[in-house]
C-alpha cells in the first residue's frame, strides 16, 4: 500500500521550524511538545521526525533505529511528567489512524494525556 503523505501539513511545518511550538522533549527520532488546546493538565503530542502518516505505516517503514527512538522518547515523556505508573498515576496514549479514526493531522503523532482521570475510553 502507498501512504501519502502531505509535505505541508502542521506537524511537517513544526519538524521544519515554520511554526513554534512548546517543545518538551526532542531526539534524533522524535520530536514531543505541548498540545495547543490541552484535554488533559498534561496533553503532549508525541511525533516521529520520518515522514510517516499512521502507526500502520511506521510499523511497516520504520527503520529499527527509528522505532525505537520513538519509543523511546514516549517513555521518557511519561518519565518527564511523571506519569509513569511507577512514580504517577499512569496516562492515556492514543494515535487516530485514517478517516474512522477521526485523525485530524496526516502524520503519525501519539497524544499523551494523564494529570488527571481520562473516563472510560470510548462511550456508545
Amino acid at each position: 500500500m502507498a501512504y501519502k503523505y502531505d509535505e505541508e501539513n502542521i506537524f511537517a511545518k513544526i519538524l521544519r521550524g515554520e511554526i513554534p511550538n512548546d517543545t518538551i522533549l526532542e531526539n534524533d527520532h522524535a520530536l514531543a511538545f505541548r498540545d495547543i488546546n490541552p484535554q488533559r493538565p498534561h496533553h503532549v503530542l508525541v511525533i516521529p521526525k520520518g515522514k510517516f502518516v499512521s502507526f500502520d505505516h511506521f510499523a511497516k517503514e520504520a527503520s529499527p533505529t527509528e522505532i525505537v527512538g520513538y519509543i523511546q522518547a514516549i517513555g521518557d515523556v511519561c518519565d518527564l511528567l511523571n506519569l509513569s505508573i511507577d512514580t504517577g498515576d499512569g496516562y492515556r496514549l492514543i494515535a487516530n489512524s485514517g478517516e474512522h479514526g477521526v485523525q485530524e493531522v496526516p502524520h503519525l503523532h501519539v497524544h499523551i494525556l494523564g494529570g488527571s482521570s481520562c473516563g472510560r475510553m470510548i462511550q456508545s
